[in-house]
């Protein structure tokens, strides 16, 4: 009976986030904010909460961490990794500063302590990769002269997360100094020497794992992957720096191979992972932190739009380019909900995850907004403070059209 209980619960999960996203492409809107919402109904405190697929859930969340970070390393290759860290490292600099420093500063002024403090500026500075190329998908931006600066901009927060993710799994497990030292040092040392084989190596490494069969190149990726993250967490790294490190070491036609094959998968257990967040979040005590959610999403939205503002200045492009490079970057979404799972679990600051999971939703909401319409509103305020003097068509009429294609 309980076999079957579970797999009515959990079929209905799968369904019903089919249908939600469904919804959600309908109307060009990212699915993860309805994920959450339907982790909210049937969680602790929801419409109907479910029992016997918990921990069904709980372990296909874990698959969905592992897959979002393999998939992540997967974009990119050890070289392009190095060179994105030499050219533009100031403006990951200015990234972290600008977004992270916000959200520490929000715990401590909640009394949360300095534990959840670093874990709130690792949820207010990531963006979301995921919303971000689908926004400038939907918006036809993909070819403009800014875009490369905003993939900089997130490929520089991806290999943050190689060291900042070690650090809050140490500090979140209460690790002394010594320890948490120890495990950062190897997070390091195993990021370092997989970039360096990645480099040196990749090739054969590739050629090893290649396979003309789909099947069974799958599941030596997907084994390798799941083992390779087991032995990290093992020795108290994220399992998901273990999966993003595996990503980053497969190139050619086996990382396009392997993400053909992998992203039916990734995008199953991503959903199930935003579910099972939602899912531990009672949705009586988001009203309570909604109003600091709402602050901390205006604030870092403004400093999201400075970071690319700066970042798209620094290399050249024109100040529409700039304003678009800003509101793209603002949406917040899978990897601000991971870094929250990770101190939701060890029961650091039980308002966390509400917070977290509000913010989340506000700005994977407006993200897209702010992506399409910061640069007109910008050119309009621009234009009536300093109307020009020669006479011509006004910026502010520009089609969206024109402005896609415009470069910057």
């Amino acid at each position: 009976m309980h076999s079957a209980v579970l797999l009515i619960e959990f079929g209905s999960i799968i369904l019903g986030l089919g249908l939600l996203g469904r919804f959600a492409a309908r109307f060009r809107l990212s699915p993860i904010p309805l994920y959450l919402l339907a982790g909210l109904a049937f969680g602790e405190g929801g419409l109907l909460p479910l029992g016997a697929s918990e921990e069904f859930v709980s372990i296909g969340a874990e698959i969905g961490v592992i897959l979002l970070l393999l998939m992540l390393g997967l974009e990119y290759t050890a070289g392009d990794l190095v060179t994105n860290l030499k050219a533009h490292y100031p403006s990951g600099l200015v990234d972290g500063a600008l977004n992270a420093l916000p959200g520490a500063a929000a715990a401590l002024l909640l009394g949360w302590g300095p534990v959840a403090a670093v874990v709130l500026a690792g949820v207010t500075w990531i963006s979301s990769s995921g919303v971000i190329a689908k926004v400038l998908g939907d918006l036809g931006r993909v070819g403009n002269r800014e875009t490369p600066v905003i993939l900089s901009v997130l490929v520089l927060e991806d290999l943050a997360m190689a060291v900042y993710l070690p650090i809050v799994t140490a500090l979140v497990a209460g690790a002394g100094l010594l320890a948490g030292s120890l495990t950062l040092a190897i997070a390091l040392g195993a990021a370092g020497l997989v970039l360096f084989v990645a480099v040196r190596y990749g090739r054969l490494i590739s050629r090893f794992v290649s396979s003309d069969d789909p099947e069974k190149l799958l599941l030596v990726v997907l084994g390798l992957t799941i083992l390779v993250a087991g032995v990290a967490q093992q020795l108290q790294v994220s399992a998901a720096v273990g999966a993003f490190l595996v990503g980053i070491a497969l190139s050619g036609e086996v990382a396009e191979g392997a993400h053909t094959l992998l992203s039916p998968l990734r995008d199953l257990f991503a959903a199930v992972f935003f579910v099972f967040f939602g899912l531990h979040t009672d949705p009586a005590s988001i009203p309570p932190v909604l109003l600091p959610a709402l602050a901390l999403a205006l604030i870092t939205a403004a400093t999201k739009i400075a970071t690319g503002y700066w970042a798209a200045r620094r290399a050249g492009i024109s100040p529409k380019g700039r304003w678009r490079t800003g509101g793209a970057l603002v949406a917040r979404g899978e990897f601000s909900i991971v870094i929250a799972g990770l101190a939701v679990s060890a029961g650091i600051e039980p308002s966390l995850g509400p917070l977290a999971t509000a913010y989340v939703l506000i700005l994977v909401i407006l993200g897209p907004l702010t992506a399409r319409y910061t640069e007109p509103l910008a050119t309009r305020l621009t234009t009536r403070w300093h109307p020009p003097e020669a006479a011509g068509p006004s910026p502010s009429r520009v089609t969206e059209a024109t402005v896609g294609r415009d470069g910057g």
